[in-house]
């Protein structure tokens, strides 16, 4: 997660129930913003917004499908494994965990504990 996103605006945003409860339903599935609204009964407006707040801190992704009668639609699904919120020296850290991120991560760390 970038530094510059305030710890404020992230738990604002996973604090938001209706937020959660998308996050949690494309968490399980990918799912399309009909599905969520049904499944989540919440309006379809309600529920692109949340999708629109939760993308804006990377934490769904989206990807195109074609239905059999040919019309495209997105399907959303969640885009990390974990969060996790820590105090460091009087200051909260956010670390969200992707599961496609860690071998990349590892491999930095790896370079930070053997410079050559």
């Amino acid at each position: 997660m970038d530094d510059e996103q305030s710890i404020e605006e992230i738990l604002d945003t996973i604090g938001d129930q209706h937020a959660r409860r998308v996050l949690a339903a494309i968490s399980r599935e990918p799912k399309s913003a009909k599905e969520l609204a049904e499944e989540c009964d919440l309006s379809l407006p309600t529920v692109y917004r949340r999708i629109e707040m939760l993308d804006e801190y990377d934490l769904v992704t989206d990807r195109t499908l074609v239905a059999e009668d040919g019309n495209h639609y997105k399907v959303y699904e969640s885009n990390f494994e974990s969060t996790v919120i820590s105090l460091e020296e009087d200051q909260y850290h956010v670390r969200i965990y992707r599961e496609e991120n860690l071998p990349d991560r590892f491999s930095q760390l790896w370079d930070e504990l053997n410079p050559e």
